[in-house]
């Protein structure tokens, strides 16, 4: 089930109705949210809700060991069994033909043949999602940052909260688990800012990202020696709006519908392309997981506490991982060890002193456009396309046959982006104290634009990562 269906349309308002009824009794609430979470989920996915199953309960049982136990070495083999167990599963279901068909290529570049041995196994919907999810709560346990959730009713229900379940955000158990142990408060502001932000998702997924992609984006990467460098330029800036619509749209409807429930999930984007350098970036565009990488993997690799070539190694290891956590494909690995350059070459310019002070707003438009080349990487899968295209750039041919609504929809994507973030909170502050007719008209709006759109609308990106 995905939030741009009519299946979701229906399912929403049935689980809140009987929610309302028992959100003040903790253990009906916790196994209503629960329940519902894993309809969500095997409404599509059926066959895998066992792994979820599997790594939740993997993962109780191994924290609330980790709790008691007293010996270094022990806690460290429970810690120990939790990643490999839950990277292998991840492994298995999303890399293996990755690695299988990469070590084949390895091998018969030195003249061995050995044809690689592929399992037709689907991607697990929300795998890498739900997996760090859970790795970061036994990881806190281990570090004694918070204590292990006694109640696997709970725990259960945090792991698979289907808000943030397929895409995320990637919660924290010390964020999340508090919430769920307290009584449940609602406030008229945040139902009001629930349904807005579920309805800005709405437009920015089936408005701007799929209309961006229908109008030109996918047919200009599918055929880029077609185009003249202005079409493949603006396309390229298509996809770099699709792609934060996309994703940041789904954040903002799962925000929101948490906000129903009375539950607060985090912040995921916060006008990623206003940034100045990569690590501003990654600050801004999907935090939970550079927040994930961050402080469980570079500062764990010894973050930047040795020497500038020991920081940078670790950089360029967080960010290759962090690009293979996107997909199994060599551009993606690609992508992220560009970012890892990035970050390198950045923070190596800051201890150059040249005296020179440039604009911030230059600052921005230089790396909004380093990050516009990164989803071209990001995007094309093979070489010959990717080839094609950057010769089409470098060609500098005019003209174009791209669509006005195109254009358009670009334009609209590209001033609400950047437009100063104080003027979107006020927009929603002023939906939450309108007039009640003025609300019904907005709520109606978005209910038509929803129904008419959403049955050609597309699955979310990030539902294949």
């Amino acid at each position: 089930m995905v939030f741009n269906s009519i299946e979701f349309a229906v399912f929403l308002p049935i689980v809140l109705g009987i929610y309302a009824l028992i959100y003040k009794k903790h253990r009906a609430r916790d196994v209503w949210l629960l329940l519902c979470s894993y309809v969500f989920y095997m409404f599509s996915y059926w066959k895998y809700a066992g792994l979820l199953g599997f790594s939740t309960t993997l993962d109780y049982f191994i924290a609330r060991r980790m709790q008691v136990e007293t010996n270094p070495i022990r806690r460290t083999l429970l810690m120990t069994t939790s990643i490999a167990t839950n990277l292998t599963v991840l492994g298995i279901f999303k890399y293996y033909n990755f690695f299988a068909d990469t070590t084949a290529r390895i091998l018969a570049a030195y003249g061995i043949e050995m044809g690689p041995v592929f399992h037709n196994l689907v991607l697990p919907a929300g795998i890498s999602f739900y997996t760090f999810q859970s790795l970061s709560y036994t990881i806190d346990v281990y570090r004694r940052k918070i204590e292990a959730e006694p109640n696997f009713i709970r725990f259960a229900a945090f792991v698979s909260f289907f808000p943030a379940l397929v895409a995320g955000p990637i919660v924290r158990a010390s964020d999340f688990l508090p919430q769920l142990k307290k009584a449940i408060t609602f406030t008229n502001a945040d139902i009001q800012r629930g349904v807005t932000l579920i309805g800005i998702g709405l437009v920015k997924k089936i408005l701007i990202a799929d209309m961006l992609a229908l109008l030109a984006v996918d047919a200009v990467f599918d055929n880029p020696t077609a185009y003249s460098s202005v079409d493949l330029l603006f396309a390229l800036y298509g996809y770099t709006f699709q792609i934060y619509c996309d994703f940041s749209g789904y954040s903002d409807i799962a925000i929101g519908t948490a906000l129903l429930f009375g539950l607060h999930l985090p912040l995921n984007f916060n006008s990623p392309y206003l940034a100045r350098n990569p690590s501003d970036f990654w600050q801004r565009w999907h935090i939970s997981l550079s927040s994930w990488l961050r402080d469980y993997l570079y500062i764990s690799l010894g973050g930047n506490r040795g020497s500038t070539i020991f920081t940078m190694r670790n950089l360029m290891i967080t960010m290759l991982l962090g690009g293979l956590w996107h997909g199994a494909a060599m551009h993606f690995v690609v992508w992220g060890a560009y970012h890892g350059a990035l970050l390198i070459a950045y923070r190596a310019l800051e201890n150059v002193h040249t005296g020179i002070r440039v604009p911030v707003l230059a600052q921005r438009i230089l790396f909004f456009h380093l990050v516009v080349f990164g989803w071209l990487i990001f995007r094309v899968d093979n070489m010959q396309i990717f080839s094609d295209y950057l010769a089409g750039l470098g060609e500098l041919t005019v003209g174009s046959v791209l669509s006005a609504p195109f254009f358009a929809i670009l334009a609209v994507a590209f001033v609400s982006h950047f437009l100063p973030s104080g003027i979107m909170d006020r927009a929603i502050q002023w939906n939450q104290t309108a007039p009640v007719f003025v609300r019904s008209a907005v709520y109606a709006g978005m209910l038509l634009t929803f129904f008419a759109f959403s049955v050609g609308s597309s699955a979310f990106i990030y539902f294949q990562f």
